[in-house]
């Protein structure tokens, strides 16, 4: 574009010259004839990106890794010219996401409409957006772009695999007497029933009481006799570990996957996908689950059932990278004082330090059901040995699992522990 214009500049430099040696008409008209193509060719590429309405539609602002994000586009044209072609440029920063589109002859007061289908690789919070409507004139001598600010915020959580049975140690509760100690939130087991208060949930009213009683009461609810199920995820630096010649998302994001459908090669993501999957098998199997981590920023999810704390997990879970500074040996020390006896704890980690292990002993000691998920460092390419852990976790009697690069997950994880 830019040369096309230099040559037309100088093609009027010349005619005018011409002009003024010669003193003919023809090459002053010349001139203005040029001049009238710039400017007409100016004014065409100003008023194509003008009086248009651009908007996109997404089905949902959350997906997942290994599913199908969809959009719908529409271009309206509300000029009274047409516009003889456009190109929507999109701005987005989701990995593999495009839609980019041309879009053809579109008449006066008219639309134009497209679908735009996305496979999600890499977990994280991203912008889908801005658009950018770009056209040029019928010379080909001047481009120009608007931006129309329809940006959008959607969450990708990481991936989950299927989980049939998860051999976790069971703590004394579970199938127990009830605890007899009263809960402030609602549980399946209902103790009795009391007066209404400002406040109380209209979900906690007891009807068939409220009618016999003629006024309003509300059920009271006791901790579940079943104990709690605590993930302890291990996102500290020291135990990173990842195969060379890996990609992060804008430098610091998550891990991009090499090939489409495998999980990244770094401990962090087999981390991430490991607690996903055993957070999503016990939100089915009913179970009260909590979730510790530091992302780097501490994350506490209390324990809670239902598909709401599993879409709490999995939020963590997406932005979560390993860049802590605690080690998970000062994390079990600093975030374990408040876990009750009978608790099942499920440890995540890379980590070939020993210090997390004896850390785990002293919980057993105490009454805790700790269970560790180890993922093998050594076959992301760190130096050490697996055997030594493994040793440790078996003389503390400590069940484990043990996950190597490549493995699959789903078969791994419903193994019986060792």
């Amino acid at each position: 574009m830019h040369n096309r214009r230099n040559t037309l500049y100088g093609f009027i430099i010349l005619c005018l010259l011409a002009g003024l040696l010669t003193g003919r008409a023809f090459f002053f008209s010349l001139s203005y004839l040029f001049g009238a193509v710039l400017f007409i060719a100016f004014f065409w590429s100003w008023l194509s990106v003008r009086q248009f309405e651009i908007s996109r539609k997404t089905r949902v602002r959350y997906a997942q890794v290994g599913r199908r994000l969809g959009e719908s586009f529409t271009l309206r044209n509300r000029s009274f010219l047409p516009k003889l072609w456009l190109e929507v440029i999109d701005y987005s920063d989701l990995p593999g996401h495009s839609a980019s589109h041309i879009v053809p002859l579109i008449g006066p007061r008219s639309a134009y409409r497209w679908t735009a289908d996305t496979l999600c690789i890499v977990r994280g919070i991203f912008t889908l957006g801005p658009l950018g409507i770009s056209s040029m004139d019928p010379f080909g001598l001047y481009r120009r772009e608007r931006r129309s600010r329809n940006d959008a915020r959607i969450v990708v959580y990481p991936q989950t695999v299927a989980i049939s049975k998860f051999d976790s140690p069971a703590g004394p509760l579970s199938g127990g007497e009830p605890r007899r100690q009263r809960s402030p939130t609602t549980t399946s087991n209902a103790s009795g029933v009391r007066d209404y208060v400002s406040g109380d949930s209209f979900s906690r009213i007891h009807w068939a009481s409220t009618a016999r009683r003629d006024m309003l009461t509300v059920k009271e609810f006791e901790i579940d006799p079943q104990s709690d199920v605590w993930l302890f995820v291990d996102f500290s630096a020291d135990s990173l570990v990842e195969m060379p010649g890996l990609r992060r998302v804008n430098g610091t994001g998550a891990v991009l996957p090499r090939e489409t459908g495998t999980i990244p090669g770094s401990t962090e993501e087999y981390a991430v996908v490991a607690a996903a999957s055993i957070a999503n098998y016990f939100v089915e199997e009913k179970r009260a689950l909590g979730m510790t981590a530091y992302i780097p920023q501490r994350e506490v999810l209390q324990p809670e059932r239902g598909y709401k704390q599993m879409l709490g997990v999995l939020e963590t879970l997406a932005v979560a990278r390993a860049t802590s500074q605690y080690t998970f040996a000062e994390t079990l020390v600093l975030e374990t004082a408040y876990l009750s006896r009978g608790t099942t704890l499920i440890m995540i980690t890379s980590s070939l330090d020993a210090e997390w292990v004896f850390e785990a002993q002293i919980l057993a000691q105490k009454g805790i059901r700790p269970m560790a998920v180890l993922i093998d460092p050594t076959s992301f390419g760190a130096h050490g040995s697996i055997d030594e852990m493994e040793k440790l976790l078996r003389a503390g009697k400590i069940p484990s699992i043990t996950l190597h690069y490549g493995d699959d997950l789903s078969a791994t994880l419903s193994q019986p522990a060792l």
